[in-house]
């Protein structure tokens, strides 16, 4: 497994920037490669998008989750991968957003991708496009506030 990070301070408060990144359904929004995104319950997760030129779908689990400081997942079926994504306060109006994730490139092109830099260029440039996104609203799209314990 690869470990990608990146981290991000993105110009609103940190319940804004964790209530954005709580409505999963509107990352194609932001996130390249990513089609579609469907919440199937308050911790399971159908993901579609395009990797390496193919298009790949995968089922994740939500296993963890505090508001305002932090979700954490799992893929249960398709791509394997894992991650945390973490939410710091840095003032009233001023939030670090970590992105951390565990992926396991299949194949000769998705190894390739990987040790090139693709997919920590892709991170980086999600977080970049999540930014811009909530800063040019300045209000999230909706929020879930509920709590999933660690499993």
């Amino acid at each position: 497994m690869a470990i990608f990070e990146h981290a991000i301070e993105v110009g609103v408060p940190v319940s804004v920037a964790y209530n954005q990144w709580t409505q999963f359904e509107e990352f194609p929004r932001f996130m390249e490669g990513v089609e579609k995104v469907e919440q199937v319950s308050d911790s399971m997760l159908r993901w579609e998008a395009e990797i390496a030129g193919v298009t790949e779908t995968w089922d994740a689990k939500i296993t963890e989750q505090t508001p305002d400081h932090r979700i954490a997942w799992r893929s249960i079926s398709g791509a394997k991968n894992a991650g945390v994504v973490t939410f710091h306060r840095i003032s009233d109006d001023t939030t670090r957003v970590m992105l951390q994730i565990e992926y396991d490139p299949q194949g000769f092109i998705e190894n390739v991708g990987a040790a090139l830099g693709i997919v920590q260029g892709r991170i980086r440039g999600d977080l970049e496009r999540f930014k811009k996104f909530i800063e040019e609203r300045q209000t999230e799209t909706g929020a879930w506030r509920g709590t999933i314990p660690r499993s």
